[in-house]
């Protein structure tokens, strides 16, 4: 199935180069007077080797076809594994953190989510389009800065660093979108 680029997420599954590939990570670049790129990094699921490929906008990716499982992220163990429940058989699974990429950023207690099987194999995980995180710590709000394009950064319960608009405080849910890694809402 070929999708355009502009629709690739990581953890997707691709094939590239007649090899298949996960999806670690996607960057929507326009630079200045230039035609806009995706820059991804792409790791080969037969050789584990990482590297960036430049896709244009317009280019079809091949997506691949795995079997997607329902399951639900219980928790991380140490920085490199990740358990999950298949919440049909409620069977775990474990990934590593070399596997997941930087999915790994948007995991949080009871996501529900799809890990990719291919051959028997996780290979990856599919996440939601967005994911409400709560702020562990930024600069303190504003209360009249509402209606401006300032930001400011803030880092996420899982560490993930985004930024967010002057009136967001410490302790408050907001909604992140999994493609871009950008601020959404308050949740």
């Amino acid at each position: 199935m070929s999708i355009p680029a502009t629709q690739m997420r990581p953890g997707m599954i691709i094939k590239h180069n007649n090899e298949l590939h996960a999806v670690f990570s996607v960057e929507h670049r326009t630079p200045g007077n230039l035609r806009a790129f995706i820059q991804a990094k792409l790791r080969n699921l037969r050789t584990g080797a990482m590297f960036e490929h430049r896709f244009r906008s317009p280019d079809p990716i091949d997506r691949v076809i795995v079997d997607e499982v329902p399951m639900e992220f219980l928790y991380a163990d140490g920085d490199d594994d990740y358990y999950f429940m298949n919440t049909e058989n409620y069977e775990q699974t474990h990934l590593k953190r070399s596997t997941l990429g930087d999915a790994v950023e948007y995991l949080i207690a009871n996501l529900q989510i799809k890990v990719s099987f291919f051959d028997g194999v996780a290979v990856g995980i599919e996440l939601p389009q967005t994911v409400e995180m709560i702020v562990v710590e930024t600069e303190p709000g504003l209360k009249s800065a509402t209606a401006s394009s300032v930001t400011k950064p803030a880092k996420l319960e899982t560490g993930l660093m985004v930024q967010v608009p002057p009136f967001i405080n410490e302790g408050e849910k907001i909604r992140i979108d999994t493609a871009e890694g950008a601020y959404l809402s308050r949740a």
